[in-house]
């Protein structure tokens, strides 16, 4: 059997407001190619499929879409499972014509399973049951046994995991009620049947990017790499935007990353998904795949300010990329060099002034310092945290009134206590 792992799709995110509706489409066709090509049996859709819990109606036409195709009329098995950032009844609202093309779509971890009429030459559910199902797919020998467990929450599993609110104990509660899980489903793996997993949650060791919010509360929902079935032959994760192994785990474990680039955290590594090529009894076969879909995220570090990033522009550099801008001045941009800048490439997202610092002739030397008038010190210190833009008069002269007003109410608290302790 050969099986396709993606995940975090993330219909209907945006970058800094700026529409990417366009580049999902195009991984959702390159996606379908990707499968034909491959002669792929079973695609898993490892969560996060949508960035809301309220998704668009176009982000919602394009998963219809895109699972339609996935499927190719029921001759190929499709199982999705839901992510944090989905809604899981609204994920599954469509299981019941989606069960009748081979499509499984799975919202909590309690969800029962049950199976599916088989179709002349279509995917069908042999058996399931509890965050599990068996899939005979047309044309295979064998059948795949998957358990598939959505986002695995507290409050999807609708269970208290520990009375105390100490980090250690509530990861510990966790990493036990999971591995409690994993191991009732490991029961249903067979010896004739292909053995695999699929979830959506955070193995601890897994590297983050700032595209992923609100991964873990204190390390809470954080699992070790034990916590999954023994006798699985492939784990298909989802949650983490780059693709990457997960080492210590009982079976190839793998996260197959987001298809496009969610935040400038991720600048710099390629997108793909996995093909895993595995038959009962057998080690699995494990290989990614890169895609090419999808517009770069680049960061450009303009030293020569203004001048040098129109050179870049005209030049033609990264002209399909989404670019992050630092841009090195001296003083702050008018308004209309601004929108100078923003006109010239419709990739531009983030434009970061830096202002040039001067190198502080006084050297580090705390007696130097407190030799400081108090404005200068003021000036030294807001030049340092705004990258050496200098503060305008008024401000400087409104630090000194607060401060004169805050060391006057200090000296009257002190006249006061003096007083109070020689009555």
């Amino acid at each position: 059997m050969r099986i396709l792992h993606t995940a975090d799709w993330h219909f209907g995110k945006t970058i800094e407001g700026r529409d990417r509706h366009l580049e999902q489409v195009s991984f959702v066709e390159e996606l379908a190619e990707i499968c034909t090509d491959e002669c792929i049996d079973l695609v898993l859709v490892a969560g996060d499929v949508f960035q809301s819990p309220n998704p668009s109606a176009a982000a919602e036409e394009l998963f219809y879409y895109a699972v339609d195709r996935l499927a190719d009329h029921g001759k190929r098995g499709v199982v999705i499972v839901a992510g944090n950032h989905d809604n899981p009844d609204r994920l599954c609202a469509a299981s019941p014509l989606a069960g009748r093309l081979g499509i499984t779509l799975v919202g909590l971890p309690k969800e029962e399973l049950g199976p599916t009429s088989p179709g002349a030459g279509k995917v069908y559910r042999v058996n399931g049951g509890q965050a599990w199902l068996e899939l005979a797919v047309p044309g295979i020998d064998h059948t795949a046994v998957i358990a598939a467990l959505p986002y695995p929450s507290e409050g999807r599993l609708k269970e208290i995991l520990s009375q105390s609110l100490e980090d250690n104990e509530l990861r510990q509660g966790y990493n036990d009620r999971l591995t409690g899980l994993f191991g009732a489903l490991n029961a249903k793996y067979r010896p004739d049947t292909v053995n695999l997993a699929v979830s959506h949650l955070y193995v601890r060791g897994g590297i983050e990017s700032d595209s992923e919010h609100q991964i873990q509360v204190g390390g809470a929902y954080a699992v070790d790499p034990q916590v999954f079935p023994a006798n699985v032959q492939y784990i298909a994760l989802g949650h983490l935007h780059r693709p990457q192994y997960v080492g210590g785990t009982p079976a190839p474990c793998r996260y197959a990353g987001s298809p496009l680039a969610y935040s400038f955290s991720e600048t710099g590594y390629a997108k793909s998904v996995t093909i895993v090529d595995v038959q009962p009894g057998q080690a699995a076969v494990v290989r990614e795949l890169p895609l090419t879909s999808g517009r770069p995220l680049v960061r450009w570090r303009a030293t020569g300010g203004l001048a040098q990033v129109r050179e870049w522009v005209d030049a033609g550099r990264d002209k399909d990329a989404w670019i992050e801008v630092e841009l090195e001045i001296k003083q702050s941009l008018a308004l209309d060099e601004i929108q100078q800048l923003r006109a010239m490439h419709q990739g531009f997202v983030t434009i970061r002034p830096v202002f040039q610092v001067l190198e502080d002739s006084l050297g580090k030397s705390p007696a130097r310092l407190n030799s400081m008038p108090l404005n200068e010190l003021f000036i030294r210190f807001y030049e340092q945290q705004n990258g050496g833009l200098t503060p305008d008069a008024r401000l400087v002269e409104l630090f000194l009134e607060l401060s004169q007003s805050i060391q006057e109410e200090a000296e009257d608290d002190q006249s006061d206590s003096r007083g109070e302790v020689v009555r």
